[in-house]
């Protein structure tokens, strides 16, 4: 089979078009990579020519000898669709897992994705809890990173108020949300911070940069990144009508949620927040610091 026949070079595809005509993947903005199943690789293994070995930048053994399908450093997600062949690549990884080698795609040049440390470190910690997650997606999402220099740069922050601004989002990340503050990208001190998130989260804010997704399948990754990144669109516009909330979705309604769709939500979410007399009427409204 060719590769660009195979159902998961697809999936990947329509993933980088989609966070595109979203907006997240301005120039070369963003990266994606998914861990390649054993009878994705067979099929395929056909058309790869291996390159020579590089360094990873780090070390991620129990990733050793796998393939991965990652995007290219300093290529558009706004030209994977009708360049595939440029723009992204499959690698291998080696015995140890510290060096990789292109083995099909970036045929006019170049390397797989800057991020790449952070993409097999977050892997790899994933892996290791459920060995079902397969894709890591860091995207430039707008409203996300316009709220990281007005709210507290705290999980328990960003948590709450995303969950507060769609009923859906405790639903859809129960565990909450992580941030991490801002730090050079690309390098391995940024990747092990985030590392250290995803034994907690599936989604990693990075203060002023974007966001970190992981998940099983492109759906769910993608998915996931997208609530959040609408909650924080319809948070962006509330505070830009009012400073503070009139009325929100207040903890005893969380955990009634969670009851009622099976969740489980950390109680350190379900914080009281300082509630402030609003007018004339006594109506309550919530500050979100």
């Amino acid at each position: 089979m060719k590769v660009l026949d195979a159902k998961f070079v697809k999936e990947f595809i329509k993933t980088t078009e989609l966070g595109f005509s979203l907006g997240w993947h301005e120039r070369n903005g963003g990266n994606l990579s998914y861990r390649i199943k054993t009878e994705e690789v067979e099929s395929v293994k056909e058309n790869f020519v291996a390159k020579e070995w590089q360094g990873i930048g780090t070390s991620v053994p129990a990733l050793a000898n796998e393939y991965f399908l990652v995007t290219g450093s300093g290529k558009y997600f706004g030209n994977v669709k009708e360049n595939p062949e440029e723009n992204i690549c499959i690698i291998e990884l080696d015995d140890k897992g510290e060096n990789y080698r292109i083995l099909w795609g970036l045929v006019n040049g170049g390397r797989p994705t800057s991020e790449l440390p952070s993409h097999l470190m977050n892997l790899e910690v994933k892996k290791k809890i459920d060995p079902d997650y397969r894709v890591v997606y860091h995207a430039h999402t707008t409203n996300i990173i316009a709220l990281t220099f007005i709210l507290p740069l705290k999980d328990e922050v960003f948590t709450r108020e995303l969950w507060e601004m769609a009923t859906e989002c405790p639903v859809v990340f129960p565990d909450g949300v992580g941030v991490v503050k801002w730090m050079v990208p690309g390098g391995k001190e940024i990747a092990v911070e985030t590392s250290k998130l995803m034994k907690q989260y599936d989604l990693a804010i990075w203060a002023h940069h974007g966001m970190f997704a992981a998940g099983r399948d492109f759906d769910e990754t993608f998915g996931l990144m997208h609530t959040a990144e609408k909650s924080a669109e319809i948070l962006v516009k509330v505070l830009s009508c009012a400073p503070q909330k009139r009325q929100t979705i207040q903890p005893d309604e969380f955990r009634q949620l969670a009851k009622d769709f099976g969740v489980t939500l950390p109680e350190k979410f379900l914080y009281e927040k300082e509630a402030k007399n609003l007018n004339s009427e006594k109506e309550l409204e919530i500050n979100v610091y």
